[in-house]
């Protein structure tokens, strides 16, 4: 399970790192059941990316695989192809989404957005790394 307390040092360790790479962001949490548990948008960090982090968050842990991981699995003649219109157009497929895992156990996952893929990755990488 994931306090709280876990999601906010998840979010402050990605709010870190957005601010040391100069983007702002739209960091989500979720709980192992993809319920939001935590979420921040940085001041400066696209309106239109609020909803894509939090997808990005759903779609680690609905799946338990990152968001990144996914789009490289779905693109044409690849086995996911076509996952990104499930789940009621929830599915995100590129980079910035990952599970939290503690203990080998999914609890939830972090969902990020506002930069390009290498920058929402960076992000969501340092923030789930609260969790190992």
């Amino acid at each position: 399970m994931i306090t709280l307390d876990t999601a906010h040092r998840v979010i402050a360790a990605g709010e870190a790192k957005a601010k040391e790479i100069g983007q702002p962001m739209n960091i989500a949490v979720v709980d192992a059941g993809t319920n939001l548990q935590a979420f921040i948008r940085m001041d400066g960090a696209w309106l239109g990316s609020i909803d894509i982090a939090i997808n990005k968050a759903f779609t680690a842990r609905a799946f338990d695989i990152s968001t990144r991981d996914l789009g490289q699995n779905s693109q044409p003649g690849d086995q996911f192809f076509g996952i990104h219109v499930s789940n009621h157009d929830r599915v995100m497929i590129f980079a910035g989404g990952i599970p939290l895992m503690v203990q080998g156990n999914v609890v939830g996952a972090v969902g990020v957005s506002g930069g390009s893929g290498v920058q929402d990755q960076l992000v969501a990488a340092a923030a789930a790394a609260v969790c190992k």
